[in-house]
């Protein structure tokens, strides 16, 4: 920090400081994200030349001071984009609208042997209803590996297949794993594996905000799994863990598996997620004709 400079606070800090010929003018605002009333918080001042311990506050005896300091405090944070202030809570902050890399539409296509798609530039299923649907050609009944992964460790979804089982996982923020798995084995030739979510609404526990619905896993056009999930609020990671498939790069979305986990047995055509909210069973031909080859 430098004479005359301005320090904006950062999320951690939560106050306002500025040093000025010697002397520092600072607040400490309550560690209550949204908790706003930024004119109630109270200023304290200290002569750093002589006091850098900052043991005496002076602002009682030193008020014009006080002012001064303030004064261009919000001076230069409005010179160096520091307004408006801003407390959001940690969920409203994730849940604003933000420019987004990829252009918005309800379908989006993912391919095998390819690099990792930045969670910035992919789909995006927050807040809605989503369909997964991977087209495979299974060579065996001893086929495994992930099909389609978006996130990691700290959160995510995938669905893949272990222990001749069609399965699902979502991670939420790190802290909850819900697994859904299907009721029967799978077997060799072509189908369409599919994770349906049916989203009914924000969920009601404040201590996992996100959206609750139904989860359906669906192999060609029979039901074989369902359960209850709830989505996460935000983002899964901007950075590091993007949208694969075929296997799971970095961090792992669960803990039933170790990355990469590739998929071995068969081969993807391809991965297509669609967030037009049209439920699967309805549009299941439509489905299954994205697969058909020429």
């Amino acid at each position: 920090m430098t004479t005359g400079g301005v320090l904006v606070h950062g999320e951690d800090l939560q106050g306002e400081d500025l040093c000025h010929q010697g002397w520092l003018a600072c607040t400490a605002h309550p560690p209550l994200s949204g908790w706003g009333k930024f004119d109630q918080d109270v200023w304290e001042l200290y002569h750093l030349e002589r006091d850098r311990a900052q043991s005496k506050d002076l602002a009682e005896q030193e008020p014009a001071r006080l002012e001064e300091l303030k004064f261009l405090w919000y001076y230069y944070a409005g010179v160096h984009n520091g307004l408006p202030l801003d407390d959001r809570t940690a969920l409203e902050q994730v849940l604003a609208e933000r420019p987004h890399a990829a252009t918005e539409r309800d379908r989006y296509v993912y391919f095998p042997n390819t690099a990792d798609v930045p969670e910035e530039g992919g789909v995006r299923i927050t807040g809605r209803s989503y369909t997964i649907a991977a087209g495979v050609q299974l060579d065996s009944a001893d086929a495994q590996g992930v099909l389609y992964a978006h996130g990691g460790v700290a959160g995510g979804h995938s669905l893949y297949i272990k222990d001749g089982r069609l399965r699902y996982a979502f991670n939420w923020v790190g802290t909850h794993v819900q697994d859904v798995a299907a009721d029967r084995d799978i077997t060799p030739g072509e189908h369409v594996y599919t994770a349906d979510f049916s989203m009914t609404g924000k969920n009601d526990d404040p201590a996992m905000p996100g959206f609750a619905g139904t989860l359906t896993l669906y192999m060609d056009d029979q039901q074989v799994g369902r359960g209850e999930i709830v989505t996460q609020p935000g983002v899964f990671c901007l950075v590091g863990d993007g949208i694969c498939v075929g296997r799971d790069s970095a961090s792992p979305v669960t803990p039933d598996y170790r990355s990469p986990f590739r998929f071995t047995g068969g081969t993807i055509d391809k991965v297509i997620v669609d967030v037009s909210g049209q439920p699967y069973i309805d549009h299941e031909a439509q489905v299954r004709a994205w697969f058909m080859r020429d």
